[in-house]
Order: structure tokens, then sequence, then C-alpha cells
């Protein structure tokens, strides 16, 4: 018998909310229980364990993720869609705090199988890249540079971490811009095949 309407989607959907609000390393099914006013045993027909909730949580918010971003980056290209491309990023990550967190949790292979989450971020991320004219390996190379900056400024502007009195927003555009100045000079590949 299903109860209180309980579903793997709903738990997710229910889940990823209560990351928002205790973070997502917070998340017990305990917790999600208590939101639903049943006890543990029941959420265990629609979901296995911890991990599997974790997982489903970090797969549906990288969906809303790149939904985001996808919606922002449509019809730009270049320098356009580099800026809708990093500030739909960076609103996300501020506004749902623990949803980003679970965009950076890995996701067993099985769960991925089912998803076209992956390839819509790899067609959104690569598309926002097409006017850099990049090939591999470069451009994984920088899918990984702009990632991580991006990932790192949010990170330290989420915990404070920027006292000084320069403007945030400020910084963060300046920050895009030399981004977009150094995708246009991307240095030569200086790999020599090994």
């Amino acid at each position: 018998m299903v109860r209180a309407g309980l579903s793997p989607e709903r738990l997710t959907v229910a889940a990823a909310e209560l990351a928002d609000e205790v973070g997502f390393e917070n998340i017990t099914v305990s917790a999600l229980a208590r939101r639903f006013g049943v006890k543990d045993a029941s959420l265990y027909s629609h979901v296995k364990n911890l991990r599997e909730l974790r997982q489903r949580v970090a797969l549906h918010t990288a969906g809303e993720f790149i939904d985001a971003i996808g919606a922002a980056v449509a019809g730009r290209a270049g320098r356009d869609a580099l800026i809708a491309f990093a500030d739909a990023y960076r609103a996300y990550a501020l506004a749902h705090p623990g949803r980003y967190a679970a965009t950076q949790h890995p996701v067993d292979p099985e769960l991925l199988a089912g998803s076209t989450v992956m390839a819509r971020t790899v067609d959104t991320t690569y598309g926002m890249f097409r006017a850099y004219g990049l090939a591999e390996p470069d451009l994984t190379d920088a899918v990984r540079l702009l990632r991580s900056t991006f990932h790192g400024y949010i990170s330290l502007e989420a915990a404070g971490g920027f006292a000084h009195p320069r403007d945030v927003q400020k910084s963060w555009e300046r920050g895009v811009e030399a981004l977009h100045v150094l995708l246009e000079r991307w240095p030569a590949n200086g790999e020599s095949g090994d």
C-alpha cells in the first residue's frame, strides 16, 4: 500500500527541498519520513537506502541546474552565451545551496543510464563553447577550468569569504570577462601525443 502518496519522484523532490533547508550532507531518511508524517520504513519501498536517495537528488538537481542554464543560454553565442551561462550557474548555486551541493555528488552509472541529464549537460555546455572553436582535449580542459572557477568563486562567496569592500558582483563580472578573453586566446595545445 502506498502511504501518503509517496513515490520515488515525490521523495526525491522533497529531499531536494530538504537539502536547501539543512544541507545536502544532512539529508536523512528519518528527516524525510518526518516531513511526510510516516515511519522510516514507509520510504524503503520507494528508495533502497540513503545512498540511493542522495543519488536521486543529485540526478534530479543536475537536471534542474542544466535546464536553468540552458534556458539562459538559448539563442546566445560567444561572450553573451558565456555571461548567461556563468550568471545562471551562480544564481542557481546561490539560490539553492543544498541542491547545488548535490550536483557535485557522483551518481552510479545504472541510475544515469535511464536519464538524459548527462547528454543535456554536455550539449548545453559544449554548445556554449562552440563559438570559441575549441576541439578536444582543449574543450575538456576549458570546461574543467570554468567549472572549477565558478565553483570556487561561488563557494567562497557563499561562505562569506570575500571581505574586501570591492563589490562581489563587479568582481564576478570582471572574472567572467577575463574568462571570455582567455577562451578567445586559448593557448595552442602543447601536448606531444604522450
